[in-house]
């Protein structure tokens, strides 16, 4: 679940130590756009597609891990 940026404009003000939460999410679907095949979706089946960005969020995981090269 992902705030409006009102309520997180308002939790900033109100707690001193409080860091908003969306930039990791806006971050990580900016990434997966990189990969064509999750952007044009060319998969007719449900089951494919999710295997496919399963795929990516694995190797996106893995390269921010240091993993891979």
């Amino acid at each position: 679940h992902i705030m409006p940026r009102d309520a997180e404009r308002t939790l900033l003000q109100k707690l001193p130590g409080y860091r908003a939460r969306r930039w990791p999410v806006e971050r990580t679907h900016s990434w997966m756009n990189r990969f064509r095949r999750i952007l044009v979706r060319w998969e007719k089946k449900a089951d494919n597609y999710k295997g496919m960005v399963h795929l990516t969020c694995a190797f996106i995981a893995f390269h921010q891990a240091g993993l891979v090269g």
